[in-house]
């Protein structure tokens, strides 16, 4: 499970480095998301290894991991091949995503420390301001800092393994949402409710919140597809 560390959260936020694998699966997603990919189009390891300088190890490791979020269809002794989530499959990994989301808000209103509120309200603040910037890749980095402060803050981390496991199933989607026009000012809006709530520990308030985000995470992401 990769968890940030509340203590010493300041105007520089540090999360882990990603791995080669997981800069390519960001690549590799975001051109299927957009249409630049398309459903299809084989992946072809030694053709991809080469595109990106790498061996076809990190390769073969993206491809296993856009494969969790629908986004690649793994075939026997084949390349893999370009795929898209049905409407369906996709609409049960946000339900899922929001119901565990709302729970670790809640639980992190009860549970949450001095210190871990403070971080909460440091990595809320960082996100105002990037809102200025218009970078969703940045935005995008700093959030995933926001909703692991709450995950650790609810204090389960069996929780918090599944939070991150299913997140990382729905993260392509996720992250394209932030390139709608105006989408970073109303996240935080959104963020607002939920910090809000657990500040004052108000369980059932925050879980709402978070659940009522993640639902218009999807509708944003919705939106997003309809204009690509």
């Amino acid at each position: 499970m990769s968890m940030i560390a509340p203590a010493g959260v300041t105007q520089d936020i540090a999360w882990p480095r990603k791995t080669r694998a997981e800069e390519l699966r960001l690549q590799l997603a975001d051109e299927i998301v957009r249409g630049a990919l398309v459903p299809g189009a084989a992946l072809d390891e030694t053709t991809l290894a080469r595109r990106f300088d790498v061996s076809r190890t990190p390769v073969r490791e993206a491809i296993r991991l856009l494969a969790a979020s629908g986004l690649v269809e793994v075939r026997a002794h084949r390349a893999a091949v370009v795929a898209r989530p049905s409407a369906e499959q996709l609409a049960g990994m946000f339900e899922v995503m929001a119901k565990l989301e709302a729970l670790c808000a809640g639980f992190a209103a009860e549970r949450m420390t001095s210190l871990e509120r403070r971080a909460l309200e440091d990595i809320h603040e960082k996100l105002r301001v990037l809102i200025q910037s218009g970078d969703p890749q940045h935005y995008h980095e700093v959030n995933e800092a926001f909703h692991n402060c709450i995950y650790n803050g609810a204090h389960n981390t069996y929780l918090a393994d599944i939070a991150l496991a299913t997140r990382a199933r729905v993260q392509p989607f996720r992250r394209a949402q932030f390139r709608n026009l105006g989408r970073l000012a109303k996240s935080h809006v959104e963020h607002d409710r939920v910090v809000e709530a657990i500040l004052r520990g108000e369980h059932g308030i925050a879980g709402s919140a978070m659940y009522a985000h993640i639902v218009t995470v999807r509708e944003e992401y919705e939106h997003y597809t309809e204009t690509i």
